[in-house]
């Protein structure tokens, strides 16, 4: 390849990628002339070798009880190039911290990909270990998602002002609180879709305002208020959620 020519480009700026997709050929092949010519290219420095880690700096980091995203934050490394000298030198960062307090039974530290080293709680049937904090969003987001969806079903605004602005501001009444299994707010949330449908069709949907009112004995719900009864059709649940909560998901 002409060397001039391979200057003016290498002068513009121009990777060694781009050159080799303009003069169609290899990029392989263009940096073999780059460097038979003694050229340079400008994003050189950017992909030369940073050199190794030095053993005795990251054994200092291992010892300190760092994990492997906190040591290649440390190196300005990535956390591959970390396992790959953590494998050469033979060394092992720890993989988990085990604290038990009075009382309580002993619970596990790891790394989690969000939160960090933080303690890691058994969730489900089969005791699996997942972060405690990912787990307690979880639980909120859940809860969240299924008020969304019943507040939709169930007329999606107050049934004595119809006030609709604001999900979250909307509860639900108890017509006859004899009847009351659970309160659907909260705690109560967690409980299984069809449950939370099935107390929903003992109440009705009022906004905090009208709520308190109703409550305090201060306002009446209108005469012409009846539960209302959710659409059944695309209800049936599989594996644990209904279709109607999978797309909720996906909006």
């Amino acid at each position: 390849m002409d060397a001039n020519w391979l200057a003016s480009r290498l002068a513009e700026g121009r990777s060694i990628e781009s050159i080799a997709r303009e003069a169609g050929r290899s990029p392989s092949t263009v940096a073999y002339w780059v460097n038979k010519h003694g050229l340079t290219s400008h994003h050189a420095a950017k992909h030369a070798s940073r050199g190794g880690v030095p053993r005795a700096r990251l054994e200092e980091l291992v010892q300190d009880g760092r994990s492997i995203r906190e040591i290649a934050a440390e190196l300005e490394l990535s956390p591959t190039a970390i396992r790959h000298w953590l494998a050469k030198y033979d060394l092992r960062t720890q993989p988990s911290r085990y604290v038990r307090g009075a009382g309580k039974p002993p619970s596990v530290v790891r790394e989690c990909v969000r939160h960090g080293w933080t303690t890691f709680v058994k969730t489900g049937r089969a005791g699996h270990l997942r972060c405690g904090r990912c787990n307690a969003e979880a639980v909120v987001a859940r809860r969240r998602r299924v008020k969304r969806m019943l507040v939709e079903e169930f007329g999606g605004a107050c049934r004595r002002c119809g006030f609709s602005q604001y999900a979250g501001a909307l509860q639900f009444h108890h017509v006859d609180p004899t009847t009351k299994a659970f309160q659907l707010g909260g705690r109560g949330l967690t409980r299984s879709l069809e449950a939370l449908r099935r107390e929903a069709r003992k109440c009705v949907l009022l906004c905090a305002n009208c709520h308190a009112m109703v409550e305090a004995g201060v306002a009446t719900l209108p005469l012409a208020i009846t539960c209302p009864e959710p659409p059944v059709a695309g209800s049936s649940t599989v594996g644990g959620s209904s279709m109607a909560e999978r797309t909720a998901v996906n909006r």
